[in-house]
């Protein structure tokens, strides 16, 4: 009885705990659930937890915790891709087919049999749905009218994906890694379907389960997703049901905490285990800290902000350029970034193929204004930045609105959270925008596609990359884009990436800032916390605490 007794005070224990950490009250005790680990990071751009929508940072590492794919990045050797939920893959000798043979025994977190089926469901419902990732997919030629023929399952344990032309296999299989590739569970998500009526903007009698995912749940990861609370938390919990080793922890809390200043505080006493978004001075801060350890590694996530190509004073090239000699680099790196990142003015992050570390722009007043003379705006101008309230990009807006005015530009900084300036941004609704961009796979197209490649640039456009958001039609890039996508020989399509990055250097609406460098602090209670190098490979379901 006594036993019973005790078993029954940890779980009201426990659910206090997380009740007090979900409401974001100050616990009496300064330690997290010994069977719970908390994050606090800033996860306001959350907007959807449906993998084929979902296109935010945060929300991929989550979807990544919870998700499984056929395929994953190799963090041993991240030029290769292992096997997730294939056993082994073949390729015909024609480039076109893809075969992959699933492991034995899958199961859902729902107990479901993960089938070749259910993998031919998530590549049609995500190309269907045609959401911001669709375009992942749908680059192979992959159509709505013809994903059942192209994605499908030969057999239980045996799906095929046949591609439109013969690209690079490794850039096939990267992109296989990414969110929008994620496997659903096709029983589940179809008995949560919303029927629809078709109309000429979707043709579809359903909604392939897309409003019940937005917060919902039918995947087959290490954990599963069992709450999100808009600006709130993430709440995962274990998912038993994982076909890999089983997570140590019963459940992990992303807490939604904005300021690095509160961060190291709860830190420091306890209430969270990690601290996510730590500015320079706390990093260094907790470094020294007793009971407390740090860790960074380099991302291939790159901050940059961009110039709206509708607004006409903003496309002119003389303006584009004089914005790239209006930043002071060298302030931004030794103060604002100092650890977190490294000035970086390419579209390609240093590690991927034919990524350039060329470095031509600096501070240079006296160029913009001449720049802006020969735009025939010679006493500047008004204009907006759209900037998320988090810090380090805060920081840099008003960094750089201070070196514009020094040209005569009056920036008016926009704050607002990840989900309201994102939303404004796809819709090309901006003057200026700041923020980050990550690599959806580990290969260079991830990159060069969205900064270069935009074959229709009106507002209807499905092909909705970064060169889009900003109406940039840069139609000669965009070519070449596509032609090195079937280059076989490694030397050769590194050379055509190192020319378009040199084009974008010179005359894309980006002004590429610094490549991050992903740094957290945490309890050295921890066992086996390990950052990854894209934002989707920072994997919890290998730590423990003592």
């Amino acid at each position: 009885m006594s036993g019973m007794l005790n078993k029954r005070m940890h779980i009201m224990t426990t659910t206090a705990a997380l009740a007090l950490l979900l409401a974001g009250v100050p616990q009496a005790f300064a330690a997290t659930p010994a069977d719970t680990l908390v994050e606090g990071w800033a996860i306001d751009d959350i907007i959807t937890l449906d993998p084929g929508e979902a296109f935010e940072i945060s929300t991929a590492e989550v979807t990544a915790n919870s998700y499984s794919k056929l395929v994953s990045l190799d963090l041993n050797d991240t030029s290769k891709v292992v096997g997730e939920l294939a056993d082994s893959w073949t390729i015909s000798d024609d480039g076109l087919i893809y075969t992959f043979k699933l492991k034995p025994g899958l199961k859902f977190a729902s107990g479901n049999p993960v089938t070749a089926e259910d993998v031919a469901f998530s590549f049609e419902r995500a190309v269907k749905l045609d959401k911001s990732p669709a375009f992942l997919l749908t680059q192979f030629g992959l159509t709505g009218d013809n994903v059942t023929e192209k994605a499908k399952a030969a057999d239980e344990t045996t799906f095929v994906l046949t591609v439109d032309k013969a690209y690079a296999p490794s850039f096939v299989l990267n992109v296989l890694t990414s969110t929008v590739a994620s496997v659903v569970d096709k029983k589940v998500v179809m008995e949560h379907a919303k029927a629809m009526t078709p109309t000429d903007e979707y043709k579809y009698d359903t909604d392939f389960g897309n409003e019940f995912l937005k917060t919902g749940y039918a995947g087959s990861g290490a954990f599963k997703i069992r709450e999100w609370r808009a600006n709130e938390a993430v709440v995962l919990e274990r998912n038993d049901n994982y076909f890999g080793e089983k997570p140590p922890l019963a459940r992990v809390i992303y807490r939604h905490m904005k300021e690095s200043a509160g961060q190291r505080l709860a830190l420091e006493n306890g209430d969270i285990d990690i601290a996510r978004n730590l500015e320079p001075g706390d990093f260094e801060a907790v470094s020294k800290k007793g009971g407390i350890a740090t860790t960074s590694a380099p991302k291939g996530t790159l901050y940059y902000f961009s110039l709206n190509q509708k607004n006409e004073t903003l496309a002119k090239p003389e303006v584009v350029e004089a914005f790239k000699y209006l930043v002071d680099y060298d302030a931004i790196g030794e103060t604002l970034i100092k650890g977190i990142g490294q000035i970086h003015q390419t579209f390609l992050p240093a590690g991927q193929l034919g990524a350039l570390d060329d470095k031509p722009y600096t501070l240079d007043v006296a160029k913009a204004k001449e720049l802006l003379a020969k735009a025939g705006v010679p006493n500047g101008f008004t204009v907006t930045m759209d900037v998320r309230n988090t810090q380090p990009v805060t920081g840099i807006a008003e960094n750089v609105q201070q070196t514009l005015a020094q040209a005569g530009i009056k920036l008016e900084i926009i704050p607002g959270d990840g989900k309201q300036t994102l939303t404004k941004y796809r819709a090309r609704q901006h003057d200026i925008y700041i923020g980050q961009w990550g690599s959806d796979y580990f290969d260079p197209n991830s990159n060069a596609e969205t900064f270069t490649f935009n074959p229709d640039n009106s507002d209807a456009g499905t092909n909705k990359t970064l060169a889009w958001r900003n109406a940039w039609d840069p139609k000669d890039l965009s070519t070449k884009t596509q032609a090195a996508l079937l280059e076989k020989d490694s030397a050769k399509r590194a050379a055509v990436y190192e020319e378009l990055q040199k084009e974008v250097l010179a005359r894309g609406p980006f002004v590429m800032l610094f490549q991050q460098i992903e740094v957290a602090g945490y309890s050295d209670k921890l066992k086996g916390f390990k950052l990854g190098p894209s934002f989707d490979t920072n994997f919890v379901y290998t730590i423990s605490k003592e």
